[in-house]
């Protein structure tokens, strides 16, 4: 049967309890991220990994300061001391755990239309910067990978990079410090280029990469070197389909959001079906369906409820049943 996995955030404040949570009910248990604590949201935890960067958090967020590491800003020492709190947390409650465990970042290209140079703009801008952040970002996520592995030896790793921003640097849509225009876009080679130099810095942790965009960019993603792409099914073009099912064929694996992160919850044969149409329509091996990890459209932390994100979580696993009868059908 198909596995399960959640994309990362959550609400509430526990880690604890999420994380306990989760070893019992996905396939691919995920270190959560609560962004409702100071410092827990994606782009605190990914400045928190960034190695010789020293970055402050500002009203309009993040900004590198031009320092050195030693240098980092009290924001930045408390983004890091969560995390390795959160880090001792996981060790203590996964303690034993054997299996795959998938750790998240921001990818390179989100974190630099996020993050801002010490003078403003985003670090976009800036040829020189962008490679930086990306050298720091993929020192520093190998560096937390290895700490992982140390502190959950039995844990198969995987790496998911989040990169919702990417569509809109690849299209020249993201807004200029002004307001009045937008930076240039990047030509996918470029794309690819930076992606690739986090990946492998990480390997042989398998990547995969998350973008819930109508039309996300899956040949970056998959020249870039990603084993998997996590995608929203209920918002993709037919344009990106095809593209996913050029991926599928090659042996990427699919992370398919078929159960939607607010509003009225499915049920099992509703979520399978969302995907299992557009399989058959694209012609796809029925086999391949097993192959799929069924998760939620996008991250949970914006759910009603503690209880609202565990019953989509609880459906996850009841709709990778349902699709993998379909698969045998």
């Amino acid at each position: 049967m198909p596995e399960t996995t959640g994309i990362g955030s959550l609400p509430g404040e526990s880690f604890t309890e999420w994380t306990k949570y989760i070893l019992d009910v996905v396939t691919i248990p995920f270190v959560p991220e609560l962004p409702a604590r100071p410092y827990g949201d994606m782009v605190s935890r990914s400045t928190a990994l960034l190695i010789e960067l020293a970055a402050d958090l500002q009203p309009a967020g993040w900004r590198l300061t031009g320092g050195s590491d030693p240098r980092a800003s009290m924001d930045q020492r408390r983004a890091r001391s969560l995390l390795q709190q959160d880090l001792d947390t996981l060790e203590e409650v996964a303690d034993g755990y054997t299996g795959p465990l998938k750790i998240q970042s921001v990818g390179p290209w989100t974190l630099a239309a996020t993050v801002e140079l010490p003078r403003g703009d985003k670090v976009l801008a800036d040829h020189g910067a962008r490679r930086d952040l990306a050298e720091g970002l993929a020192h520093g996520l190998q560096q937390h990978v290895a700490e992982v592995r140390r502190r959950v030896p039995g844990a198969d790793l995987l790496v998911q990079l989040d990169e919702p921003g990417l569509p809109a640097v690849l299209a020249g849509a993201v807004p200029t410090a002004s307001g009045w225009s937008k930076h240039r876009s990047v030509d996918g080679p470029g794309a690819v280029e930076l992606l690739n130099q986090v990946i492998e810095a990480v390997a042989p942790a398998i990547t995969l990469v998350h973008c819930c965009a109508a039309r996300p960019p899956i040949e970056v993603f998959t020249k870039a070197g990603a084993g998997g792409v996590a995608i929203d099914v209920a918002v993709l073009t037919e344009a990106a389909w095809e593209q996913i099912a050029l991926a599928v064929e090659a042996g990427t694996t699919l992370y398919a959001g078929v159960v939607p992160t607010m509003g009225p919850i499915p049920n099992q044969e509703q979520a399978a079906m969302s995907l299992v149409r557009q399989w058959r329509q694209l012609g796809l091996d029925p086999e391949r369906l097993k192959q799929v990890v069924i998760t939620p459209g996008c991250g949970l932390a914006g759910a009603v409820s503690a209880n609202d994100a565990r019953a989509r979580l609880e459906l996850l696993p009841k709709t990778a049943d349902v699709v993998g009868e379909k698969a045998e059908e």
